[in-house]
C-alpha cells in the first residue's frame, strides 16, 4: 500500500511555533524540576547538559516544555519519534495492548505473527528470520552471537567512529573507550578506517576518494591482522555519532563482495537508519545490498521501546543456538507499536515524503557551504543531515566551541536537536512538512550566522 503524504495532517502555525514566552531560558520550571531530578539521577547526555529544559509533552513534530515554552523537534528523541510525537495511530496500537496483555514472553501471539508476516513482505531480499528485543544493543549483541554461531568463527571487523551501544560486546565494535571495561576491547574485535569523503584515508591523483585502497586495506588486514577466524564485518550504513557520515555510492557493494570472497558475513547496525529515516525501509537499499545480517530499532517502534534482529534464510535457524529469546522482546505492546509504524510509513506515502524533505535539505544546506567560512561540510540522507563546523578549511580543525554555541543558540530560539562537538546532527520527523522544515532551517541558518560573527569569522 501506497499511500499519499498529506501536510495538512502535521500543519502548526509558525506564527505560534516555535515560541519562547521566559525570560530566559531553560525557564524557571524546566530549571526547578531538573534540579530535582538530577540530585538522583545521573549520566546525562551532552546535548542535556548543554541545554537542560525539561519537556512535558510533544505532538508531531513540536515539543513544548514545563513552562509552556513551544520548540519545534529536530531531532526525534535522538532519531526515534521518526512519524512525530504520539501519532495517533501508533498510541492506539499500544493502548490496546496495554489493557489487554501486556507479556507473555515469547509465546505466540497474533500481533506478533502479523508483524513477522509484515516484516518478511517489506525488507529486501530473503531476510526471512527475526527475534525481537528492547533496545539496539541488545540487538546488536544478538547479532554478534549469530555470526559467530553461524560461521563458527569468533573475530568481528567494524569501523571508526561507528556507535554500536554501550554493553560490553557493543562498545567493542565502537568509539567508546570505558574504564569499567578495562583499557582494551574484548578479545577478537578489529577497528577499521571506513571511507569519508570530507577526512578521507586514501585519494585518487584528482583528489577524490579511493574507495578501492579501502579494500586493498581490509583485504591485506584480513591477511596480516587478523587470526583468520572473522565471522562477519559490521557496520552503520550511515555512522550517527560519528557525525551523519554518509559513505560513497561504490563502497558497500564493493564490501559486500569482499565479504563474499572471504566467506565472511555482512552485518548492518540500521537501529538508526532504518524504517524511513533515509527514504527507504532499510538505508542498504540505497545501493541494492542485500544484508546477512541487520538490525532494527529506534524509529522501528517510532519511540516504543522495539528492536529486532533480522537474518537471511540460510541463517534462520542459528537463532536457535544463541538462546535468543527475550524477557521484554516480541510483547504484544511492542510488537503493535511496530507494525502500526509500519502501517503508517505505508499509508501516509513516508519513504517518499522522507526522500523529497532530502532534496529540501540539500538545497538548504548547500547555500551554507558558500556563505559560512565555519561550515566545512554538509551531508544530508532522507531526514538524517549532519554539518560539520570547522576553523580552517584548508586544515580541516574541529571547531568545537563553535558546535556547542550554535547548538544552544538554536534551542533558545525553539529548535530541539543534537550536538556532537563540532558537528551538528539533525534528524526531524519524516512526517514534517515543507513550511516547517523551512522554518527550522532558518533557525540554523540564522544561529550560524550570528556564533560565526561572535568568533570573529566572516561578515
Amino acid at each position: 500500500m501506497n499511500g499519499k503524504y498529506d501536510a495538512a495532517r502535521y500543519s502548526i502555525d509558525l506564527a505560534q511555533w516555535p515560541r519562547i514566552t521566559t525570560a530566559e531560558l531553560p525557564g524557571p520550571r524546566s530549571k526547578a524540576v531538573h534540579a530535582r531530578c538530577t540530585r538522583h539521577f545521573k549520566g546525562l547526555s551532552e546535548q542535556v547538559k548543554l541545554f537542560p529544559v525539561a519537556f512535558e509533552s510533544g505532538n508531531g513534530c513540536t515539543l513544548t516544555d514545563v513552562d509552556g515554552n513551544r520548540y519545534i523537534d529536530f531531532s526525534s528523541g535522538i532519531y526515534v519519534t521518526t512519524l512525530g510525537h504520539c501519532h495517533p495511530k501508533v498510541t492506539q496500537a499500544v493502548q490496546k495492548y496495554a489493557g489487554q496483555l501486556m507479556n507473555a514472553h515469547d509465546f505466540t501471539t497474533e500481533i506478533k505473527t502479523r508483524l513477522v508476516e509484515k516484516l518478511a513482505q517489506i525488507l529486501p531480499g530473503d531476510l526471512k528470520g527475526y527475534q525481537f528485543y528492547d533496545c539496539g544493543t541488545a540487538a546488536v549483541e544478538a547479532g554478534q552471537r549469530i555470526c559467530r554461531a553461524a560461521t563458527r568463527k569468533h573475530e568481528l571487523l567494524s569501523c571508526f567512529y561507528d556507535f554500536h551501544g554501550k554493553t560490553y560486546g557493543a562498545v567493542s565494535l565502537g568509539h567508546i573507550r570505558s574504564t569499567v571495561y578495562g583499557p582494551t576491547r574484548a578479545p577478537g574485535f578489529h577497528m577499521l578506517p571506513r571511507p569519508d569523503t570530507y577526512r578521507p584515508h586514501w585519494t585518487k591523483p584528482d583528489g577524490t576518494i579511493d574507495t578501492d585502497a579501502y579494500i586493498r586495506f581490509y583485504e591485506e588486514y584480513l591477511e596480516r591482522g587478523t587470526a583468520g577466524q572473522a565471522a562477519a564485518f559490521i557496520l552503520e550504513p550511515i555512522q550517527g555519532w560519528g557525525g551523519s557520515v554518509i559513505p560513497p555510492d561504490d563502497f558497500f557493494p564493493k564490501l559486500r563482495k569482499l565479504c563474499d570472497k572471504h566467506k565472511i558475513l555482512l552485518m548492518a547496525d540500521e537501529v538508526l537508519t532504518s524504517f524511513a529515516r533515509t527514504g527507504k525501509w532499510l538505508c542498504m537499499e540505497h545501493w541494492n545490498v542485500v544484508l546477512d545480517v541487520v538490525t532494527l530499532g529506534k524509529g522501528f517502534g517510532n519511540g516504543f521501546p522495539v528492536t529486532c534482529v533480522a537474518v537471511r534464510e540460510p541463517f534462520m535457524e542459528t537463532f536457535e543456538a544463541i538462546s535468543a529469546s527475550s524477557s521484554y522482546g516480541g510483547n504484544p505492546m511492542a510488537c503493535a507499536a511496530a507494525l502500526a509504524s509500519i502501517e503508517v510509513i505505508e499509508e501516509e506515502g513516508l519513504l517518499a515524503h522522507a526522500a523529497n524533505l532530502e532534496n529540501l535539505f540539500a538545497a538548504r544546506m548547500k547555500v551554507w557551504k558558500d556563505r559560512f567560512p565555519i561550515v566545512g561540510d554538509v551531508r544530508v540522507k532522507g531526514c538524517l543531515m549532519g554539518v560539520e563546523l570547522v576553523k580552517d578549511r584548508t586544515t580541516k580543525e574541529p571547531f568545537n566551541e563553535a558546535g556547542k554555541r550554535v547548538y544552544q543558540r538554536a534551542f533558545s530560539k525553539g529548535l530541539a536537536w543534537i550536538p556532537a562537538g563540532h558537528i551538528l546532527r539533525m534528524s526531524p520527523a519524516v512526517v514534517m512538512p515543507d513550511d516547517v522544515a523551512h522554518k527550522a532551517m532558518d533557525i540554523i541558518e540564522e544561529s550560524i550566522a550570528e556564533v560565526q560573527k561572535e568568533l570573529g569569522y566572516g561578515a
